[in-house]
């Protein structure tokens, strides 16, 4: 990375100098002059603290935790006050704390020692994951929440230990909750059972504007909350997105209704994130859930750590040093002594690994309770469709339109289209090229029938287009979406309503439908909830996700499958799936099987074979040839390394693989970390991009 320009010697503490004697105490009379403090800023060889004095005017504001303002470089700096001492090893006068704003200690010693234990973890700083950590200040939010506190303290009701009627279906459950609500710290992968219940199906029917009730899954993540708070302890609970968030505040409200509950999300803007914030942070709340950054919420006393659906690519940061939810809440499961609860209708290869290592026990079903709460799974192949003669090449088969519309006549049909939009993906009609923009080369889509091809990336419309191989003029789908799809339904089922549901759609993401005779068509993850569950559902495009050329493909496919058939009724209830689409193997055995612990074993032995992720800790470097090649060579000799490339990437940028025995992850993220400040330290020109356990290997 570049460096600006070094601080100077009025900064504070300088690591290049020897120990010195202590100075005096404040002649002032402040008590402990001395804060110790971690300033933001961007350079990794300047991640370590520095001493400031503290003014007798800021010396009730400037504790440990509070946000404070220093000069810095010739700059005023935002930072933290890890420490106040009495004394420093610093040579000379030390220069004073510019400002002190606040006393509320926004950064709590055990999300400090967490931030730390993630920053070694991910070869990252110490700022960049306490800026993840700690939202931004909102003063006015702050000061009424102050004000409206006053000095009084949150009394909090007793919960008593649940009965766990929910977990008992579970090999392990209920020993996990009775560990839990004993005070003990057990650590579960848990494969939950399929979601096809809303409530009670002999119920009434639920109006389409009625609020839904709980999932089954968040209901049993509720009883694993009331679990760990009848041990006096807090509770954090942490989903990939808002509606999952919104599902679990609601079981909890059921299970739980005296007990307040912090909703903490990024969407919900930074007054009304910051006010929840600060409740946590008081002490006035036990039990947060939120997406991705409540996982470093200041709960004191933590007693379980929850993530659901661990899988999903929106639990792993996208900002340095790019930390996934699942390790962050492992991580922090160890430093404080919590349970810790990795659930999900799949099971990840991470997930299995800390199964197979001992470090988790597997919670899950045993297999005759799993057949009587899956829905039947059938994957057609080109054998079985052979009878369909020329039919049997559609994506659409006849069987699969004989499964719809018998599935019609007792409730709702899901469909899951692997992408959105009418035609996102188009080709030349003679010779099969995909259709580039002239003026970035990105992909063209149709976005409505009859409408003129734009581009995917800059929007431009591409008139008058000319396929450049062939000089062709007309255009076919190569992928269909959801929209297109929910048009050929709807001619199919004219009688039939047929709903749209994803982030393209016009209508956006639905919640909810009752269990009348209706057609869903979803992209992954889109889903909703059907009251009953769904009668049957079809899973389109299946080779679009398994011929992916990543790593994690297969496991992305299962995961999306899994979570589409969960919502689909038992077998013992008729509910039935149809993957589609002549999607790998194994995956699609794993999903008729349903056995995501055995497809997770599977992938995680054959990773161990070829030393890949998990099996493996790696570490990627990018950035430009000369930047990448000097980061190699920065590095110490190290036993077990693996260096592969460099290779070119993209917009002449290259990449190299840094791969080590699991044994020497740590040392491989230290010394890794340790390049990263010389490099900074010298000014070495170049930015390298540093990402441990990159998602993405092809």
């Amino acid at each position: 990375m570049t460096s600006s320009s070094r601080p100077r010697p009025e900064q504070g503490a300088l690591l290049d100098l020897p120990p010195a004697a202590a100075a005096p105490v404040d002649s002032q009379g402040v008590e402990n002059p001395v804060a110790r403090v971690v300033v933001d800023v961007p350079l990794p060889h300047l991640d370590h603290p520095f001493d400031y004095r503290v003014p007798p005017e800021m010396a009730e504001n400037a504790v440990p935790g509070a946000r404070v303002q220093v000069r810095f470089a010739g700059q005023d700096r935002p930072a933290f006050v890890v420490e106040r001492r009495a004394d420093t090893d610093h040579r000379g006068a030390l220069a004073p704390l510019r400002r002190a704003a606040s006393p509320v200690p926004v950064l709590s010693p055990s999300v400090l020692r967490l931030c730390r234990a993630v920053a070694d973890r991910y070869a990252g700083t110490l700022m960049d994951v306490v800026r993840l950590a700690v939202p931004p200040r909102h003063a006015t939010t702050e000061k009424s929440v102050l004000d409206g506190r006053g000095t009084q303290t949150a009394v909090l009701p007793p919960v008593t230990a649940p009965g766990g009627e929910r977990w008992a279906c579970y090999t392990g459950g209920p020993a996990f909750l009775r560990h839990l609500a004993a005070g003990e710290s057990p650590r579960a992968v848990w494969t939950a059972l399929p979601a096809h219940r809303l409530g009670d199906a002999t119920s009434e029917l639920v109006p389409d504007d009625a609020p839904a009730r709980p999932s089954p899954w968040s209901t049993t993540l509720a009883e694993a909350a009331q679990a760990a708070l009848a041990s006096g302890r807090g509770v954090l609970v942490v989903l990939p997105t808002n509606r999952q968030v919104d599902d679990v505040v609601a079981a909890l409200k059921d299970v739980l209704p005296d007990e307040p509950v912090a909703r903490l999300v990024a969407d919900d803007g930074p007054a009304r994130r910051y006010r929840a914030f600060l409740r946590v942070l008081l002490g006035d709340v036990r039990v947060v859930v939120g997406t991705r950054a409540a996982a470093f919420a200041p709960v004191a006393d933590l007693g379980l750590v929850a993530v659901f659906d661990d899988g999903d690519d929106r639990l792993a940061e996208p900002r340095s040093p790019y930390p996934h939810t699942r390790q962050v809440l492992a991580l922090r499961a160890e430093l404080e002594g919590a349970g810790l609860l990795i659930g999900g209708f799949t099971r990840t290869v991470e997930a299995q690994l800390l199964v197979e290592q001992g470090w988790a026990h597997p919670v899950q079903a045993p297999r005759a309770v799993v057949r009587a709460a899956a829905p039947r799974v059938v994957a057609p192949t080109d054998v079985d469709l052979a009878r369909e003669g020329p039919a049997a090449v559609a994506r659409i088969p006849h069987p699969a339109w004989e499964l719809a519309r018998s599935a019609l006549e007792r409730g709702p049909v899901l469909v899951q289209v692997a992408r959105g939009g009418y035609l996102p993906v188009v080709a030349c009609a003679r010779c099969r090229e995909p259709a580039r923009c002239s003026a970035c080369h990105g992909p063209l889509r149709l976005d409505r029938p009859g409408t003129t091809p734009t581009c995917a990336w800059c929007g431009r419309h591409a008139v008058d287009w000319r396929c450049v191989t062939c000089g062709h003029t007309a255009l076919r789908a190569v992928r269909v979406g959801s929209s297109r799809t929910a048009e050929e339904l709807g001619r199919a089922f004219p009688s039939v309503p047929v709903v749209v549901s994803g982030a393209s759609a016009s209508h956006g993401v639905v919640e909810t439908v009752d269990d009348k005779p209706r057609l869903v068509v979803a992209t992954p993850g889109a889903e909703p909830t059907a009251q009953g569950g769904f009668a049957g559902a079809l899973i389109l495009d299946a080779a679009a996700a398994t011929s992916r050329p990543e790593l994690w493909a297969s496991a992305e496919a299962l995961r999306r499958w899994l979570g589409a058939a969960a919502l689909v009724r038992g077998a013992a209830e008729g509910g039935i799936v149809m993957l589609l689409g002549q999607p790998a193997p194994v995956p699609a055995q794993a999903l008729v099987r349903w056995d995501p612990a055995g497809f997770a074993a599977r992938e995680l032995a054959e990773r161990t074979e070829l030393s890949f992720p998990p099996a493996v800790r790696m570490v990627s470097l990018q950035g430009t040839a000369a930047a990448v090649r000097s980061m190699v060579d920065h590095l110490d000799r190290l036993e077990g390394l693996d260096v592969l490339g460099p290779v070119e990437v993209e917009d002449g940028e290259v990449r190299a693989l840094l791969r080590v025995p699991r044994r020497l992850g740590a040392e491989l993220a230290r010394r890794v970390a340790q390049a990263s400040a010389v490099r900074s330290a010298r000014k070495e020109d170049g930015v390298v991009r540093v990402q441990a356990d990159p998602p993405d290997l092809w």
